[in-house]
């Protein structure tokens, strides 16, 4: 019998693994943000992620050592959360990284440790895998571990061989999987076999680096990567039979069910899925919020907004009918905000931005089943895959609730193009890929092996000489340029800032004997500044020492509109709402952008007052105080960091003193009075609880207001008023042209009237009804409309259907039917017309009676309405 290990909570399995590698001199760092510096990934998906950078020599380690409890997500197979014992939206990754430190020994060595000495696993239910190639790893576990070689299970490079990507750091792994029926014996072991083995700690050993042609050199400085998954060694420690029933995440579980009137215990497996599934993505949904992603239709923000919509229709699923999302957020909030403090601190925008989605989704739900009713209606025999991934996607229905409903009324769906559909959007929303590719920017990444990342000398220095360290044209490295070449540079220092925390490239020269180099743009790629130009004179070669010149007047703009950035955060929070944080921004060399979360629109008069009070601080000429601290300090004092932003040890504090305080890294005036003036351009909404204010600062305002000035004039000589008086005249105008629209409207009725009384004699019988189909010419739909519903009224059972041309490629057709035609005779108009409407590229619908359509080959029309005649005819007789 094997020994019973002690039961331990989350908090102490996370507390257990960092503090025992903290006393092994690691570093514990907090997690990084959910929304990574790495491009390639939408998410972080991996507790190695935020040490990227690190692991391909691009930044300096913050120690030779590091231990990180690494908040993550995947969405990638999101249909298994709650199926499945071990599958999560939202996990934490525990992880101990070694940069060049220690290797193989001493990380086995360790791993063995926590698992048996710390966490108390008894050795008869711990198995490990190998590379089968990696005899160095197996001899470890035999040798200096004891471990049984029956217990010792050889992979191959499919399971146990990380790669970064085709070329690049690269190593065997080995994993620690734990044994739930050991008794079973060490004869075939199945490490796939779910129901017996759980994998629970993987140790990465990156020695390798793989080149173009498939060969493996021993990496200079070999690195560990570890991950244990902290919910799978809470579902060991804590004897439950899959990871929803452990402390971290049944809180959440059992507020749902209280809430739900139900007992997860005595509940049928559907409804555990559904808690399951509450319990999980509410989770992610809070720690996404809290890290500044807001729901939308896009990326991230789509992720997001699947979630909560997730969590709010398995809500319906198991019963609850009130909203309910804030309740079960709250225990989600309780339970995280010791491990991860922004949590707590982003209370009241996490539940801002739930409670709005969650109306917003109720609303969009019972919209839904009315579009189901309307697909209903007018299907006859089958709803398409498009129609019900529709449903699923933007409405929230279940694909089995469709085709019940759909069975109900005699319909069937499409399976197969549903499921089409769903492909297609996977590939859309791939979140987070399984692998996280180390090989993008592959030149780049190539050059950070023998050059080191760029010195920005910019803020004090607006030129400097410098050396060009790298030239690449098409992003491929070459040893010289020629004249006329678009090529990216990258030298050993610059004063050219690079596009980052929202601020816009510098724009410049390289200047040398007999060189001209015309630099566009600067990025910042994986610690380099890369310089976008064009040569336009001259020859350049790797080596050569320039003057990089930065563009003055550029940089005065770009300087004036960053700080108008910091000044209008610090308005909105002083005038509309203290608790308003960025969501983005621009800072460009003309014109200013600034996204922040508000739950609605800034009123006008709140508009005046901001730019009043930013223009009072510009006035009242306020020095600019930038200085380097630890970010802790920083905090103390009150600066204002970007939520989602990762942020170093030491930051750049910019000081407005008692306007603004910041951590921000651009370029900013040296005092406010040098930003001139401040012009508020537009307000808008750019997604559900996301405002955008667009403004301009400095010389722009000048050039905004040369041309303000000039349509005033134009205005003023057209109407023959002063600039007081145009709006008056405006609106005068647009008085008399909604008369004249109201004549117009009146007289267009009427001449469909006229019309329709002249075709009242043309109705031909069809048995015990009367039919009449006609084009009347260039009516518009409204008039149609009224034609149509006047018709069948004086002619009583009756199917009117007109048709009208009312614009170039555009066509419009009506159908009005009498009560026995669309209740004795079916024919419901809606559906009728619709059909019609396709055969001139178009469709449309409505209700049984009455409904209208259009098209858009008028080609078609005479087409068409043989075709509804002939339809009626058959129908009707």
């Amino acid at each position: 019998m094997s020994s019973v290990p002690p039961v331990l909570s989350g908090s102490e399995i996370r507390s257990k693994f960092l503090n025992f590698f903290h006393e092994r001199q690691h570093p514990i760092l907090p997690s990084a943000s959910l929304v990574p510096e790495d491009p390639t990934v939408l998410l972080t998906i991996a507790g190695m992620l935020p040490f990227k950078p690190i692991f391909l020599g691009q930044e300096d380690p913050p120690a030779p050592r590091a231990t990180t409890s690494q908040k993550c997500i995947r969405t990638n197979d999101i249909e298994n959360v709650g199926r499945t014992a071990r599958h999560h939206t939202f996990f934490e990754m525990l992880g101990n990284f070694s940069f060049g430190d220690y290797f193989k020994k001493q990380a086995i060595a360790w791993a063995w440790e926590i698992s048996t000495e710390v966490y108390k696993l008894d050795p008869k239910n711990i198995v490990v895998s190998v590379f089968r190639e990696d005899d160095e790893a197996y001899k470890i576990w035999r040798d200096q571990e004891g471990v049984p070689e029956s217990r010792i299970i050889r992979m191959g490079e499919e399971d146990n061989f990380w790669k970064s990507g085709v070329t690049g750091p690269c190593g065997p792994c080995s994993e620690l999987y734990y044994d739930f029926k050991p008794e079973l014996g060490d004869e075939n072991i199945d490490l796939e076999d779910d129901s017996r083995f759980i994998e629970y700690y993987n140790l990465v050993f990156m020695q390798y680096n793989r080149d173009a042609e498939g060969n493996l050199t021993p990496l200079a400085k070999q690195n560990i990567d570890t991950g244990m998954g902290l919910e799978r060694m809470a579902q060991i420690l804590q004897r439950v039979p899959n990871n929803y029933e452990t402390d971290l995440i049944f809180p959440i579980i059992e507020t749902a069910a209280k809430l739900a009137g139900i007992d997860y215990k005595t509940a049928d497996e559907k409804t555990k899925v559904s808690l399951k599934v509450i319990g999980d993505h509410v989770r992610s949904v809070v720690q996404m919020i809290a890290d500044g992603i807001t729901a939308s239709n896009t990326d991230r923000g789509y992720i997001l907004r699947r979630l909560i919509r997730r969590v709010v229709r398995h809500g319906k699923l198991i019963g609850i009918e009130s909203n309910f999302i804030l309740a079960v957020a709250e225990t989600a909030i309780q339970m995280l905000e010791e491990p991860y403090p922004n949590t707590r601190e982003r209370e009241s925008f996490i539940k801002q931005e739930l409670e709005r989605e969650e109306n917003n989704f109720l609303k969009t739900l019972e919209r839904g089943e009315k579009l189901l009713a309307e697909i209903i209606e007018k299907e006859e025999k089958q709803i398409s895959g498009v129609d019900a991934f529709t449903l699923f996607d933007t409405f929230g229905f279940p694909f089995e609730l469709t085709q019940e409903i759909a069975e109900e009324q005699g319909l069937t769906v499409d399976e197969t193009g549903y499921y089409e559909e769903m492909k297609k959007q996977q590939e859309r929303s791939k979140a987070a890929h399984e692998t996280i590719d180390l090989t993008v920017q592959g030149s780049l990444d190539e050059l950070a092996e023998r050059i080191h990342p760029t010195k920005f000398v910019g803020y004090t220095n607006l030129q400097s000489q410098v050396q060009i360290e790298a030239v690449l044209v098409g992003g491929h490295p070459v040893e010289q340029a020629e004249v006329g070449s678009e090529v990216q540079l990258i030298c050993n220092s610059t004063p050219f800032y690079a596009e980052s925390g929202g601020q816009i490239g510098d724009r410049g020269y390289f200047l040398g004997d007999n060189l001209v180099v015309r630099i566009e743009d600067v990025k910042k790629e994986s610690g380099f500044f890369v310089h976008y130009g064009k040569i336009e004179r001259g020859t350049l070669n790797i080596g050569d020492t320039v003057n990089a010149t930065i563009d003055r007047a550029c940089r005065r703009r770009a300087q004036a509109n960053h700080t108008a950035t910091h000044l209008l955060q610090a308005a909105l929070k002083n005038i509309v709402d203290d608790s308003i944080a960025q969501a983005g921004s621009l800072v460009d060399f003309d014109r200013l952008r600034f996204d922040f979360n508000c739950p609605r629109a800034i009123t006008a008069d709140e508009l005046v007052q901001i730019e009043d009070q930013i223009n009072a601080w510009i006035a009242e000429a306020h020095d600019t105080q930038v200085e380097t601290m630890a970010i802790a300090d920083a905090k103390a004092k009150g600066a204002v960091a970007m939520f989602g932003e990762k942020y170093g040890e030491e930051v750049r504090v910019v000081d407005v003193p008692g306007v603004s305080m910041e951590l921000c890294g651009g370029t900013h005036v040296n005092n406010t009075a040098e930003i001139g003036l401040f012009k508020i351009v537009s307000e808008t909404g750019i997604s559900s609880g996301i405002r955008r204010i667009e403004a301009i600062a400095g010389a722009s305002v000048l050039d905004y207001l040369k041309v303000r000035d000039q349509v005033v004039k134009e205005l003023g000589d057209k109407f023959k008023a002063k600039p007081e008086e145009i709006t008056e005249r405006v609106e005068n105008i647009q008085a008399e042209l909604r008369g004249v629209q109201k004549e117009l409207e009146k007289v267009k009725a009427e001449l469909a009237i006229a019309k329709s009384e002249a075709l009242i004699s043309q109705a031909e019988t069809v048995g015990e009804f009367k039919i009449l189909v006609e084009n009347m010419g260039a009516l518009d739909a409204k008039a149609l409309q009224t034609a149509a519903e006047r018709l069948q009224q004086k002619l009583g059972n009756a199917a009117v259907v007109l048709a009208s041309i009312p614009e170039e490629g555009k066509v419009s057709l009506v159908a009005a039917f009498g009560e026995e035609i669309y209740k004795g005779k079916k024919l419901q108009a809606g559906k009728f017309i619709g059909a019609i409407a396709k055969l001139c590229g178009g469709g449309g619908g409505g209700r049984p009676n009455l409904a209208q359509a259009g098209g858009r080959d008028a080609s078609k029309l005479p087409e068409a309405l043989a075709q509804a005649k002939t339809q009626l005819i058959e129908t009707l007789g």
